[in-house]
């Protein structure tokens, strides 16, 4: 098995220290690495995976308990009456105080597979965790560059507006000149009207997306709360190009991804568990001694009698009604469900990993592409507000013009959205942690 990464040995410390449902400030200034550490801490997914893995300890304690002596003590005392008490003389009391130890010599394997079964449920847990880890921080990264998509849609949509209002002001003012006719005035209000709707939805996106991140970070208003401020969110949608070869990123996946580990070790898990099943059809042995007091003639404690005792203990079922075989079937039904499991995870694991290739690509292509639109976009404006000006074109080259501009400049960020979003997704397909909280 792999060493635990240093995240994973993060997110296990923390989890001790937060109580599970108290709720925690968030940061007044969030950006990305900020919000990947504050869901480290305060995911709930994150933190119930934790708490599968303390589960587990206390199983794995509970089944390895059998391993070691077993030391326990008893008492009795009883009063009666003396017509149905044994004895001679007649007594009416009757105590007895025993220590005895016992420890389990053979069990047919049953104990050793069982702890060992356990071991790896406990390992499976663990990886479990790291790919709960994986899940919440790319659903992190997704809902933080969601809420700078929608902050650069709003600038995009205001700056859109605010040029069309410029339009509408110098038609107002050709229109009072009578230099155009008030159809040219009247178009021009139309783009201003139309183009506050795009920007209403974009804001309102915006206030969607912050819902988003606030849950896949795990952060729960109090609910004597009447209010909260939201953070000011520092970052932007860049376009890093990486390169990433699919064949690799293939190979690298069925060797890091944590779940293919997991089923991997809940496999191993359901064979000792047959082994424990067929563990039923053996005899067991077990050794014990002690040490007795017993009640004597008379009720006093000097003429008591009191000594050790050793002793050998066997228990074999030699027919049980077919019980352990059915527990064997069923164990070894177990194990091959496990088995399908783990060939069908590889299967959803290599098409995940080709999936999140291709949307690579794609979104490596669109991002180079805007980046080259919105040059030739901007350009076009200019030369069109230039022509109107000199009188070579109409208002509604220009009003064409500015569309073009504000879609080129929407197509831009939504393909770097859509990048960051793709690079994030292949990493974690290939089972890589993020690279925020790998370091």
């Amino acid at each position: 098995m792999k060493p635990v990464s240093r995240l994973l040995l993060l997110s296990l410390s923390l989890g001790a220290a937060l109580p599970a449902a108290e709720p925690v400030a968030v940061p007044e200034t969030l950006d990305l690495p900020t919000a990947i550490r504050f869901a480290v801490e305060n995911n709930f997914s994150i933190r119930q995976a934790r708490e599968r893995i303390r589960q587990q300890d206390g199983v794995l304690l509970e089944v390895s308990a059998r391993e070691i002596p077993r030391v326990g003590a008893s008492a009795l005392y009883q009063r009666n009456d003396r017509d149905v008490s044994n004895g001679f003389p007649a007594s009416d009391r009757t105590w007895q105080i025993s220590v005895t130890a016992s420890q389990v010599i053979y069990s047919g394997g049953g104990v050793q597979s069982a702890v060992r079964g356990s071991k790896l449920v406990r390992e499976a847990a663990v990886l479990d965790l790291q790919a709960v880890i994986n899940d919440a921080l790319l659903q992190v990264r997704t809902a933080f560059y969601s809420v700078l998509l929608a902050r650069e849609q709003i600038k995009v949509q205001e700056s859109n507006l605010e040029l069309l209002q410029q339009q509408l002001k110098t038609a107002t003012d050709r229109f009072e000149a009578g230099t155009v006719s008030s159809f040219e005035k009247l178009r021009a209000e139309v783009a201003v009207a139309n183009a506050k709707v795009p920007l209403i939805t974009a804001r309102n996106n915006y206030r969607l997306a912050i819902e988003a991140l606030r849950l896949a970070l795990g952060f729960s208003t109090p609910p004597s709360a009447t209010g909260r401020n939201e953070p000011v969110f520092t970052g932007t949608l860049d376009f890093t190009p990486r390169q990433f070869d699919r064949l690799a990123a293939l190979d690298a996946a069925r060797v890091n991804r944590p779940d293919l580990v997991r089923l991997a070790r809940l496999a191993e898990s359901r064979e000792e568990g047959v082994a424990t099943a067929r563990s039923g059809g053996l005899p067991t042995v077990s050794a014990y001694g002690g040490w007795a007091l017993r009640k004597g003639p008379t009720n006093g404690f000097g003429d008591s009698s009191n000594g050790w005792l050793l002793g050998v203990q066997s228990d074999w079922a030699i027919f049980d009604g077919r019980a352990t075989q059915g527990r064997v079937a069923q164990a070894r039904s177990a194990l091959t469900q496990t088995q399908l499991a783990l060939a069908e995870a590889r299967l959803a694991v290599e098409v995940e990993v080709t999936r999140a290739h291709s949307q690579w690509q794609q979104a490596s292509e669109l991002a180079e592409a805007s980046a080259r639109v919105v040059e030739q976009a901007a350009e076009a404006v200019r030369l069109a507000n230039a022509r109107y000006n000199a009188g070579s074109s109409t208002q509604l080259d220009v009003l064409a013009a500015q569309v073009d501009l504000t879609t080129a400049r929407t197509n831009q960020i939504q393909a770097y959205y859509g990048y960051n979003v793709a690079v994030a997704a292949l990493r974690k397909a290939t089972g890589q942690p993020d690279e925020v909280a790998a370091p």
